[in-house]
């Protein structure tokens, strides 16, 4: 069971509904805590973590769905996404980096998709990107990441940029629950990315060797990259409604 992606679902299925959690517990007959819990993706039944454990002997997933409108939660759920990216265009071209997003590759047989390739003429740094909006498998993401920003000159080269040099960021959106899952793991992520904020935003306005560097961004409209506003979204009690007991 994905807890993670089942809580991101159902926060953003909450919000678009322009429900709080308060309404949500008091509908379902559950405390509002244990709904903050699972939308931060930290509940787990317990039955339902044996039969994950006896998959996992098995070699098989345990794979439980979330289904809202069809396609219509995939595309909600892509939305974060899409804006995080966007943001990202729009401050790296303004930093002098050339941009290409989504860019696919198939060299001696690895196939897959870059969220992000950016290119800075001057110094022909490469920076390959890798887009969160929320905390994934880690060990997965970390693999992933490294197998694009080898192969990330040559896909470069394809798209006729000369790479002098190639660094690798992963952008994650700033939550309160992606900092905990960070924070959760942070010998890992120290590791494997240890430049962090005010480092990277340095190294982005003068890319000076290689980069591995971890960013939190807001997806909101406003301000630049840095640490910002966690990107929190909240739902008011409506005026004259009663609060729930």
């Amino acid at each position: 069971m994905d807890a993670v992606r089942i809580g991101r679902a159902l926060r953003a299925i909450r919000l678009r509904s322009e429900l709080r959690q308060a309404d949500i517990a008091m509908r379902a007959g559950v405390s509002r805590a244990f709904v903050s819990k699972v939308e931060c993706g930290r509940a787990q039944g317990s039955d339902l973590r044996r039969i994950e454990s006896i998959c996992r002997v098995l070699g098989a997933d345990l794979d439980i769905r979330i289904r809202w409108r069809g396609e219509g939660l995939d595309r909600l759920l892509d939305e974060a996404h899409s804006r995080l990216v966007a943001r990202l265009v729009k401050r790296l071209t303004s930093l002098g980096w050339e941009c290409a997003v989504e860019v696919s590759f198939n060299e001696f047989g690895e196939r897959g998709s870059i969220d992000l390739l950016a290119w800075h003429r001057r110094t022909r740094a490469l920076l390959v990107i890798e887009v969160k909006s929320v905390v994934p498998d880690v060990q997965a993401t970390i693999f992933g990441l490294d197998r694009k920003a080898r192969l990330g000159p040559k896909v470069a080269a394809a798209g006729g940029w000369d790479v002098a040099s190639a660094s690798r960021l992963l952008v994650i959106r700033d939550t309160s629950a992606s900092r905990r899952r960070v924070a959760d793991v942070a010998s890992v992520f120290g590791a494997a990315f240890p430049a962090r904020g005010p480092d990277v935003r340095r190294w982005l306005r003068q890319p000076n060797g290689s980069l591995s560097g971890l960013l939190f961004l807001p997806d909101s409209t406003a301000g630049g990259i840095g640490r910002g506003s966690s990107g929190r979204q909240r739902v008011g009690r409506p005026r004259n409604a009663p609060k729930p007991s």
